[in-house]
């Protein structure tokens, strides 16, 4: 069986099928040593680079896309190998029907919360893109001196070192003294950012968990460390909020959740919020 090149290097998540057309366009993606050309077909055995770098693709036939929610502990780093030998969240995956997990955006080591992994790489991409305004909401832990024009300069926007950046609300949360929690919402996904806006303030924060990421919200059945499938309507608002058609029918695995296996170490349980 073979696809149109543009659709099999967008699943594997490189890039929009637009994007990638682009880069053909342009000569940055060779299939056995030749430029590629727009509507060229292949089988998953050919030799193929974009810029320069091989790219490894599966053809996947009927098989239909995944999509799991993920909670993240802390301590976890997002990529699929770590030269200083931490544990990485794939780790925690069950092994897909066909391709590899995407990882829908990422977390920093030391944040906790809501992940998404999907088979579908431009699914991946389109709810990544900034052009999409997908919301992702945070529960947020801040130590420091916290009053009612600081929270209003946050949502006015703040000049970090690669642009303004703004939350789109803020929500009291509890807590009291110089220890308070918010939930803050932001559309875009640069780097650090919740925490960099805080600390553009002079506060720090001191815990960090994502807590939904556009219409999907992490329940609090959905332990550390654990995964589960999507249901098929949660799987179509996901398909919907990204501007893509929902396959007809979703691919499923069984209902139960999932966990990593034990690396020589018992993780702590998740402390409840004070």
């Amino acid at each position: 069986m073979q696809e149109r090149l543009q659709k099999v290097l967008a699943q594997a998540g490189l890039g929009s099928r637009r994007q990638i057309e682009q880069w053909i366009s342009a000569g940055r993606v060779v299939v056995d040593g030749k430029p590629a050309e727009l509507g060229q077909k292949v089988s998953g055995r050919e030799r193929i680079s974009v810029d320069g770098r091989p790219v490894r693709i599966v053809v996947a036939g009927k098989v239909l896309p995944e999509v799991l929610i993920y909670h993240k502990p802390v301590g976890e780093v997002c990529s699929r190998d770590d030269p200083e030998g931490r544990p990485t969240v794939f780790e925690a995956l069950p092994r897909p029907r066909q391709g590899r997990w995407v990882s829908v955006g990422r977390l920093d080591i030391n944040t906790s919360g809501l992940l998404l992994f999907t088979t579908d790489g431009e699914l991946a991409n389109r709810l990544m893109h900034p052009s999409q305004e997908i919301e992702r909401e945070y529960a947020v832990r801040v130590l420091g001196e916290v009053d009612r024009s600081l929270l209003q300069r946050l949502v006015d926007g703040v000049e970090l070192e690669d642009g303004v950046a703004r939350f789109v609300a803020v929500t009291e949360a509890g807590g009291g003294g110089a220890n308070r929690w918010f939930h803050v919402v932001i559309k875009e996904g640069r780097k650090r950012e919740v925490r960099r806006l805080w600390e553009s303030q002079g506060v720090t924060v001191s815990r960090l968990t994502r807590v939904r990421f556009g219409p999907l919200a992490l329940e609090r059945a959905l332990r550390q460390g654990r995964w589960r499938p999507l249901t098929p309507n949660e799987q179509k608002q996901l398909y919907q909020a990204a501007g893509l058609k929902a396959p007809a029918v979703a691919g499923q695995r069984s209902k139960r959740t999932g966990a990593r296996k034990t690396r020589g170490s018992v993780r702590s349980k998740r402390r409840r919020r004070e």
